[in-house]
């Protein structure tokens, strides 16, 4: 018996039975009911990878529960079942279950796209959209709460006619203010103790299963305990209550933690199964199967899962975006070939800013209608051409892995000895080592290629170009953090930026370290200025951390990193300036100026971190265009960071996209993707 057949065992959920243990939880992906075509064929492609169940994201079920600008589904009237059954006849294809996350969200909605008011158990503001929109919520009277049990059933009853085989009723929408004693306030028959919170819950799941039970396992999403400032406001012990009072009604439990940062938080500061020591109670307490998440990529820790009673089914959002085919290639042996989550949250970047979702591992994510991508196929090559990719970072690694797989032969040049460019580098700084996996996974890909040769420490002139003899160039040299403080609000270069003193990321990479009292000037604002100011502050550092915003990190609210941060700043004593610009840099500290008054203050310190812009390292391309021009090459183009800085997941899209466009006839601005429009 191989180790890891327990895997592949068939689950029974209600009347239909899964072919094996892979659960795709409802994840969010930025196309819902704007690209249903888009939405399915991802799904789609993870049936055919071997997940046993695919589920949707959250689905709202009726129009007063919007969740604008966030592009989720819907299952609005009957016109929303054509568009769904899209994505269920994908799954189907395969042979895996299709599930529907069927939610009224009360509380996380907004209804700016709807314009009336947001529903909840009492009036107060809402906590859905941005966080902070100026919006409160209508009380619910028994009307209301009628009205959404009727929509819920509606809805549940088209997801039915779509062909779903798993409808959810979540509970980490507007059934959750109703469970949280926090946020429930109410003296009726809704308010109060446990089972009063619960009544409306309990309602809603019993009109699911008479709606569509015959045809549709039932599955519930809980949140066994609220992580963050209010832990006892709703804990293991009252889910544990919960349990006792309805543990057999649904087929499905579906058991994570509260908030969203927490459910799916970066690696950087939680590992593979972060989640077991909250939700490990929870098969003791039902005979229906558990699914639950934890980032799994390891075999052996899923396998360790359903062997030690605690879940029944792997659940996965993000492991099944970086490698939709992770359960094919678990049952085939091929372990070394599973495109691992990094864990940095790009695809949940995706969602906030509502664009189509994306992944660093697996750059084909969200393009599977697109443009036609697949994970695992690349078009064929049209010819024997052979190609120089010079720069084995994020997007020369990519490029080459792809090109090699469509069958070209393909050079690969990288100046370091070592493989990996910024990815390897940023990954020995504090908290992102499982970032390595980017360059790691190529690398071992590559390796098994006859037509790629890698040539690590050479170095490469335009003469040594030419040399090569490959008529066929890509520039993949990366960028270098700027030394003069350039950056997105600073123009011109800050006074005193030459200064011994001065360093940039790059330098603290490179194991150039300052000493003492040190500024991190961060005009970037999003993880580099505070994975820094940690390494620094380990090393004995005094560190300030000081930007132009109004927080530290801001753009890391949109990974889910944001508050971990503030966190662990916090934890460590490392001091915050924020809304100020940095006017000029001394041998003993720094002048500051206040982003709103101009107010100068000076502040000691003996070093200074220009966390700024970054220049690309674009010197090889304009030295090698007189070739180009001449006719000595034929083709020759940059990709990632030497292109244009960016961050790694564009990297390697732009890797994969030379890869996939190279030798093809692509029109000269011409759209590259499919759109998708309504038609009336």
């Amino acid at each position: 018996m191989d180790k890891y057949d327990i895997l592949f065992e068939p689950v029974q959920i209600g009347p239909h039975t899964t072919k094996n243990r892979f659960y795709q939880t409802p994840h969010c992906n930025g196309m819902g009911s704007r690209n249903p075509r888009g939405h399915a064929a991802m799904r789609g492609v993870k049936a055919e990878g071997g997940w046993g169940v695919v589920n949707t994201e959250e689905m709202q079920v009726h129009w007063t529960t919007d969740q604008a600008p966030f592009i989720e589904g819907q299952m609005w009237d009957d016109a929303d079942i054509a568009p769904n059954r899209l994505m269920v006849e994908e799954v189907h294809k395969h042979g895996a279950l299709a599930g529907c996350q069927l939610a009224y969200h009360g509380m996380d909605a907004t209804n700016w796209y709807s314009r009336v008011p947001v529903l909840g158990p009492r009036s107060m503001s809402i906590w859905g959209g941005s966080g902070i929109d100026p919006i409160h919520t209508k009380k619910m009277d028994k009307q209301d709460i009628l009205n959404v049990r009727r929509w819920h059933k509606k809805a549940a009853l088209r997801a039915k006619e779509a062909g779903f085989d798993i409808a959810y009723v979540y509970s980490e929408t507007i059934v959750w203010s109703f469970l949280n004693k926090r946020i429930n306030d109410r003296t009726d028959e809704y308010g109060g103790d446990l089972e009063n919170r619960a009544r409306f819950f309990m309602e809603l799941l019993a009109d699911t299963k008479d709606a569509i039970g015959d045809k549709c396992a039932i599955a519930v999403r809980l949140a066994v305990t609220e992580l963050g400032d209010h832990p006892n406001d709703w804990d293991k012990a009252q889910s544990a209550d919960l349990l006792g009072m309805m543990a057999e009604i649904p087929d499905l439990w579906d058991v994570n933690v509260t908030g969203w940062e927490n459910d799916s938080a970066v690696s950087r500061f939680y590992k593979e199964g972060h989640e077991e020591q909250y939700i490990g109670f929870v098969k003791g307490l039902t005979t229906k199967p558990v699914v639950g998440v934890g980032r799994f990529t390891s075999p052996e820790t899923m396998v360790s899962m359903v062997q030690r009673g605690v879940l029944d089914l792997i659940g996965a959002a993000r492991p099944s975006i970086a490698d939709p085919f992770l359960p094919n290639k678990i049952q085939e042996g091929r372990i070394d070939d599973i495109r691992e989550c990094i864990g940095c949250n790009i695809c949940v970047m995706g969602d906030f800013q509502a664009i189509p979702i994306r992944c660093t591992q697996n750059p084909t994510m969200g393009e599977e209608y697109r443009r036609d991508w697949h994970p695992e196929k690349m078009n064929a090559a049209t010819s024997d051409k052979d190609i120089l990719v010079v720069g084995a970072g994020p997007a020369g690694l990519e490029c080459a892995r792809a090109l090699g797989d469509r069958g070209y032969n393909v050079i690969l040049a990288e100046a370091e000895r070592e493989l990996g460019g910024r990815v390897t580098r940023e990954s020995r700084l504090l908290g992102l080592s499982e970032w390595v996996r980017v360059a790691d996974w190529r690398i071992t890909q590559i390796e098994k290629m006859d037509n790629v040769t890698v040539y690590p420490g050479s170095k490469m002139s335009a003469e040594d170009v030419m040399e090569v003899e490959c008529e066929h160039v890509i520039i993949a040299t990366g960028a270098s953090w700027r030394r003069d403080g350039i950056g997105r609000e600073k123009w011109k270069p800050v006074p005193g930026h030459d200064q011994d003193n001065v360093y940039t990321p790059g330098d603290i990479m490179d194991g150039k370290r300052p000493t003492g009292k040190v500024v991190i000037f961060d005009n970037d604002h999003y993880y580099m200025g505070s994975v820094l100011a940690e390494e620094l502050h380990r090393d004995g550092c005094e560190v300030t951390i000081v930007t132009e915003r109004a927080v530290v990190a801001e753009y890391t609210k949109y990974t889910l990193e944001d508050m971990h941060i503030h966190k662990r700043l916090h934890e460590k004593g490392i001091k915050k300036v924020v809304q100020h610009d940095l006017a000029e840099i001394k041998a003993n500290g720094v002048t500051l100026e206040h982003a709103i008054s101009e107010e100068e203050t000076f502040l000691e310190c003996d070093a200074v971190v220009l966390v700024t812009d970054r220049l690309p390292e674009d010197g090889l391309y304009h030295d090698l265009l007189p070739y180009l021009e001449e006719g000595k090459l034929k083709s020759l183009k940059t990709i990632g960071d030497c292109h244009a800085p960016n961050i790694i997941e564009r990297a390697v899209f732009a890797g994969h996209n030379a890869a996939r466009e190279f030798d093809e006839d692509v029109p000269e601005g011409g759209l590259p993707f499919k759109r998708e429009r309504a038609i009336y």
